[in-house]
C-alpha cells in the first residue's frame, strides 16, 4: 500500500490525514489547535503541524505530502528568512480602508476585476500589504519576500530552500496574481507595498515542490505544490461540473468549478483559480459556523442542544431575524458592521426562537452568496463543520429554495491535499477520483418571506 498525507492548516487548527494513494481509504489521522485571533505568528502553525503529524503516526511510511491552508494570510519574511511580524489572517479587517484606497488608486473596481479577476476587500493579501506600508513602514522595509500560509509551511517542510513556491489556486487570492493571465501583477504589488519583494514560484497542479526534509521523514518523501483551503475542499469533495459547494466553516463560502476565468466588478464574486488548472469563482462570508457557536454560548447550551432548540421553533422563527455580522462582513463588504436581532417580542423571546433565528440568519447570508454566483446548480453540496448540525441540514433547503446534498462528514480540505499528493505520485493528468462515501439528501419547502425579511433588515445593518 502506498500512502499519502494531506494537511489542512486552517484558522483554528491543523489536521493531518494519511490515506491509501490508490483507493483514498483513511489509514490514520491527527490534529492540533491553533491560537485564537486574527494575527498569528507562523511558528504556531509549524508547532501544530508537527504535533498533528505525530498524532497521525508520523511520516516514515508516507510517499508524498501536500499542504492546504487558509487563504490570504500575509507572511512577510526578512533577508535571512525570519518572520518579520505575525501574520495578518484573512479575517483581520484592519485593512478595510486600505482596500478602499487601492480600488481608487487603480481607477475603480472594474480595473481590479480586469487585472486579477477580483476586487480587493480586507481579506486579500494585497490590502494587508498596503496596511503594512502605511502603519508599519519599518517592517515593510525589512520585508524581502511575501508568501501565504501554505507556501510557508511547504517551505519549512522542504528544509527552507532558497526559493519559495506556491500554486495558482492560492496565488489567485493575493490580489496581485492574475488567473486569466497566469502571471503576477507586480505593478499592483508595488502599488500596495511601494516595493516588489521576492514572490513564490507558481507551480503547476501536479508539479513537485521538493522533498520533505524534517526528522522522521524518509529522504524520498515528495512534496506536492499544495493549495488554498477552498481549492483543496473542491478536490476533497470530488466536485463535478454543475456542482456548487456551500462550505460552513469559520468562514462561509459558495463556489463552483469553471472552465473559464471570471471577473465580477461588483466584488461579490472572487475570480479565483482552482487546484486543477481550471477556475473557482467563489463568494465568501466572514460569519458562518461561529454564529452557531456564539448563539450556543448565549443560550448556555452545546451545539447538539442548539440544533434541537432550533428545530423546536417554527420555520421563520415567527419573524425573529438575526443578522449575523458578528465580525463585520466580507460579502456584502461591511467590515465595520455588527450583528443585530430584529422582531424581538414577548412571543419570540424564547431559546428555541433565538436558536432558529441564528441558524436561519447564517444560512440566509450563505444563500445570498449562492445567489451571487449567478448559477443554476445541478447539485448543492453542503460541507464543513457547520454541516454536521442536523438543524442546519434540515433548515438549509427551506432557505436555499432547493434540495441540498450532505456528503459523509470528513476533513475535505485535508482530503483534497491528500488527493493532490496522490496526483503527484501517479503522474496522471488529473487527480485520482476517490469515492466520497454516502450522500444524504435533504428536501423541504421554502419558508415564505424568510429571505425577504432577512434582506430588508440586513440592508440596515
Amino acid at each position: 500500500m502506498t500512502l499519502v498525507a494531506g494537511v489542512d492548516s486552517s484558522t483554528q487548527s491543523c489536521k493531518v490525514v494519511i490515506r491509501d494513494a490508490e483507493t483514498g481509504a483513511l489509514v490514520r489521522e491527527g490534529r492540533a489547535s491553533h491560537p485564537d485571533g486574527t494575527e498569528v505568528h507562523p511558528d504556531h502553525w509549524w508547532t501544530a503541524l508537527q504535533t498533528a503529524i505525530e498524532q497521525a503516526g508520523g511520516l516514515a511510511d508516507v510517499a508524498a505530502l501536500s499542504v492546504a491552508a487558509q487563504q490570504h494570510g500575509m507572511v512577510c519574511l526578512g533577508e535571512d528568512g525570519t518572520v518579520v511580524r505575525p501574520s495578518l489572517l484573512w479575517n483581520d479587517t484592519r485593512s478595510a480602508k486600505a482596500a478602499t484606497d487601492l480600488i481608487a488608486d487603480l481607477g475603480g473596481p472594474e480595473k481590479w476585476a480586469e487585472a486579477v479577476g477580483s476586487v480587493p476587500v480586507a481579506s486579500f493579501t494585497v490590502t494587508k500589504l498596503r496596511w503594512l506600508a502605511e502603519h508599519e513602514p519599518d517592517n515593510a522595509r525589512r520585508t524581502r519576500s511575501v508568501c501565504l500560509p501554505h507556501d510557508w509551511l511547504t517551505w519549512r517542510l522542504a528544509g527552507q530552500p532558497d526559493t519559495l513556491v506556491t500554486d495558482r489556486g492560492d496565488a489567485s487570492g493575493t490580489g496581485y496574481w492574475s488567473p486569466a493571465g497566469g502571471t503576477y501583477r507586480t505593478d499592483l504589488l508595488e502599488l500596495a507595498l511601494g516595493a516588489v519583494p521576492e514572490l513564490p514560484r507558481v507551480l503547476g497542479p501536479a508539479e513537485e515542490a521538493g522533498a520533505v526534509a524534517i526528522p522522521g521523514a524518509t529522504g524520498d518523501l515528495r512534496l506536492a505544490p499544495g493549495t488554498g483551503d477552498n481549492m483543496a475542499a473542491a478536490l476533497g469533495v470530488g466536485m463535478l461540473p454543475g456542482d456548487v459547494v456551500v462550505s460552513i466553516g469559520t468562514s462561509g463560502t459558495a463556489f463552483a468549478v469553471s472552465e473559464t476565468p471570471s471577473a465580477d466588478a461588483t466584488g461579490a464574486v472572487a475570480g479565483f483559480a482552482d487546484a486543477t488548472g481550471r477556475y473557482l469563482p467563489l463568494v465568501a462570508t466572514l460569519n458562518a459556523a461561529r454564529v452557531l457557536v456564539a448563539a450556543a454560548r448565549m443560550l448556555g447550551v452545546d451545539q447538539d442542544q442548539l440544533s434541537e432548540l432550533a428545530l423546536q421553533a417554527p420555520a421563520g422563527a415567527d419573524g425573529l431575524v438575526l443578522v449575523p455580522y458578528l465580525e463585520g462582513e466580507r460579502t456584502p463588504n461591511r467590515p465595520d458592521a455588527t450583528g443585530s436581532l430584529h422582531g424581538l417580542r414577548l412571543a419570540t423571546s424564547t431559546p428555541a426562537h433565538l436558536a432558529r433565528a441564528a441558524v436561519e440568519g447564517m444560512l440566509c447570508g450563505l444563500a445570498d452568496a449562492l445567489d451571487a454566483l449567478g448559477l443554476q446548480p445541478r447539485r448543492v453540496l453542503l460541507i464543513g463543520g457547520g454541516a454536521r448540525s442536523e438543524a442546519v441540514r434540515r433548515i438549509a433547503p427551506t432557505v436555499f429554495g432547493q434540495p441540498v446534498l450532505v456528503p459523509t462528514p470528513g476533513e475535505y480540505v485535508a482530503d483534497g491535499a491528500a488527493r493532490q499528493a496522490a496526483w503527484l505520485l501517479s503522474g496522471e493528468p488529473e487527480a485520482p477520483q476517490w469515492g466520497s462515501g454516502e450522500v444524504a439528501r435533504y428536501e423541504a419547502d421554502p419558508t415564505p418571506g424568510l429571505r425577504e425579511r432577512y434582506q430588508e433588515v440586513a440592508a440596515r445593518a
